[in-house]
């Protein structure tokens, strides 16, 4: 992952210190913490789409949370994995409409001759790289197999 990236994010944790936004300084130290664990874990730097995933990874963790804390009826908490939602996503890039994600996917399809729902796993290993942070896995699947079917 490009250094800039992480300084930047670090800067901004200081600039929220300074301003008195604690929870936007925690989260943001949050997204350090997972970028610098992963860099340890594998032993050098990040790619930026390594970066994009473990940032999805953290919506993806959230959006969880807030599903049980809506089921257990503790919308203060839910609410907070919002917001925190809402910071993570400003490092990614702008999100695909199911129109554009529809698109890419009919090229994908398209380009390796795909025909029944066998050729599923071969269509996600070519479009999984190209919508890394981009759009949701899980909706691009459903695609997927609504158009292979």
């Amino acid at each position: 992952m490009s250094d800039a990236l992480l300084s930047s994010i670090q800067e901004e944790v200081k600039t929220a210190l300074k301003s008195g936004e604690k929870f936007r300084a925690s989260t943001l130290r949050l997204i350090v913490s997972a970028l610098k664990l992963e860099e340890k874990n594998k032993a050098k730097a990040l790619t930026d789409n390594e970066a994009l995933e473990i940032l999805t990874k953290m919506i993806k963790q959230r959006k969880d949370s807030i599903s049980q804390f809506e089921t257990a009826n503790r919308m203060e908490l839910a609410q907070k994995e919002k917001d925190e939602i809402e910071i993570i996503q400003n490092y990614l890039p702008e999100q695909l409409s199911e129109e554009e994600l529809s698109v890419l996917i009919k090229e994908v399809i398209k380009e390796i001759n795909a025909e029944s729902i066998k050729d599923m796993g071969k269509v996600m290993g070519i479009l999984k790289p190209k919508i890394t942070g981009k759009a949701d896995a899980g909706i691009a699947s459903g695609l997927v197999k609504k158009l292979l079917s």
